[in-house]
């Protein structure tokens, strides 16, 4: 047994006190404090702590609590305090607490003004989502009917249905900008609506012809949130008897003129560079970029840099038809469930691990991944990293198989996984796009699993989460541990 004032007596007589090992999310030390991050802080006994002999003092910040020891000593209780919590089990619950806790972190690093400005500009897109998938599911029915030589009347309903709306998609991220940025939808909708507009083919900007939807949603989302800026600086001039007949008409026609000749060509040139970017992607980039953009996407996605890719995938689908990144992307959810798999192989004996893995592994099937990210692997560490591994891979065989030709593209934004089957489409037909989809994901399902069972856990991290565990009542994780809004 240890000394009553020894490290290891002093760390055990302070770990009931701080609301057990399962409430501790870290400990660090300083000079004189130990720094700890706890889960609950209610769950600490405040007048026993600082009755302790060796306490010196208590400093309460929130989740972070600073417990004051002295010079010298601080520097031998901490490891012992940190091994101590360690100890504790690791239950489904504990991980749904890490997981939340890190994307608790993760929000508080999201308010720079650079992350806000994409995650409003996400806003513009997302309440379009619904309508680029129906339209998708459509266009994707009628090339299959074509593909099979069926119902050939048809055809050119279907065509109608599913472009009717990318035609004038313009409009609604034209009326959504301004809806998000503080403006009048109306106004953001028309400036946007002249982009599209037939007649501006007889408009020449920087010596060269305008076209009809030059720029794309680009120069919608420009030309709307010029508008915005426009109108507000209006509002805060115009006299109030004037405003309702000056304030839109100043709005309507600087920006107007503005975005003729200038943000549609500018736009034109940016949305014709994404173009070519794309084309270099899989003709020259092939498999090297698909497995860069297939293993970083998860991390992009936690950090919510994976917002500013939006824009660019409705570029492409408005250019193209589809979009060449979304099923590259989407090998990340398969590296994902891979590595899930394999801990659930590797926890043979962690029996509530394995319930939340499988009450989680249906959505990630089907492309909704935060349950296993923050439930599972991202708490854990390592199956974080193997995971991307198993996102690297399949993103790079999708990008070899482009490099070689077969290109393999989404005619919409929102679903992955299995999910995203529907909407599928390249330059060699249905089957065959679809059947080189389902390799890569099948690549990354392999990939994932393999480098999580080989390398995602120590020895010593493998044999303290594999000790018998009861499996929770409800065999899932806690309903506070994610959220549909991640998705």
């Amino acid at each position: 047994m240890a000394p009553a004032d020894s490290p290891a007596a002093t760390a055990a007589a302070l770990l009931p006190l701080l609301g057990g090992a399962g409430n501790i999310a870290s400990v660090e030390n300083c000079m004189t404090r130990l720094r700890l991050e706890l889960h609950d802080p209610s769950l600490v006994r405040g007048e026993a702590l600082r009755a302790l002999p060796a306490v010196l003092g208590v400093v309460e910040d929130g989740r972070a609590y600073q417990v004051v020891l002295g010079p010298g000593i601080v520097a031998r209780v901490a490891p012992e305090l940190a091994r101590l919590g360690a100890a504790a089990p690791v239950t489904a619950e504990a991980l749904a607490e890490r997981g939340a806790a890190i994307r608790a972190g993760r929000g508080a690093r999201d308010g720079t003004p650079g992350k806000l400005f994409l995650r409003r500009v996400a806003a513009v897109f997302t309440p379009l989502v619904p309508a680029l998938i129906g339209c998708g599911v459509v266009a994707g029915l009628g090339g299959l009917l074509a593909d099979l030589h069926r119902l050939p009347g048809l055809s050119p309903a279907l065509t109608a249905v599913a472009s009717g709306f990318m035609s004038l998609i313009a409009v609604f991220v034209g009326c959504n900008t301004a809806k998000e940025f503080g403006g009048t939808p109306a106004l953001g909708g028309a400036v946007a609506a002249i982009t599209v507009y037939g007649g501006v083919g007889r408009v020449s900007a920087f010596g060269e012809q305008l076209t009809p939807g030059q720029g794309g949603v680009l120069g919608a989302l420009a030309a709307a949130l010029l508008a915005t800026r426009v109108e507000k600086w209006c509002r805060g001039r115009v006299p109030q008897a004037l405003d309702a007949l000056v304030t839109p008409t100043l709005t309507v026609l600087v920006t107007g003129l503005v975005t003729l000749y200038g943000l549609m060509y500018a736009a034109g040139k940016a949305a014709a560079a994404v173009g070519r970017w794309a084309d270099w992607l899989l003709a020259d980039g092939g498999a090297g970029a698909g497995f860069v953009l297939g293993g970083l996407f998860l991390p992009l996605v936690t950090l919510g840099l994976h917002q500013a890719l939006i824009p660019v995938h409705t570029t492409l689908i408005q250019q193209e038809g589809y979009t060449v990144l979304l099923p590259i992307l989407s090998m990340a959810g398969a590296g994902q469930v891979g590595a899930a798999l394999a801990v659930y192989v590797r926890l043979a004996r962690n029996l509530s691990v394995r319930g939340t893995i499988r009450s989680a592994l249906p959505a990630g099937f089907l492309g909704i991944g935060e349950p296993l990210v923050y439930g599972v692997s991202l708490p854990l560490g390592r199956p974080f990293v193997t995971a991307c591994v198993g996102g690297a891979f399949g993103g790079g065989f999708v990008g070899l198989l482009g490099q070689l030709g077969v290109r393999v593209g989404a005619t919409a934004i929102g679903p992955s996984g299995w999910a995203l089957f529907p909407l599928l489409k390249g330059n060699h037909g249905l089957g065959r796009t679809a059947a080189v989809y389902a390799l890569g994901l099948l690549v990354g399902y392999v990939t994932g699993f393999v480098a999580t069972y080989l390398f995602g856990f120590g020895r010593e991290a493998l044999g303290e989460l594999n000790a018998p565990r009861a499996a929770p009542p409800s065999q899932g994780v806690p309903p506070s541990a994610y959220s549909v809004q991640d998705k």
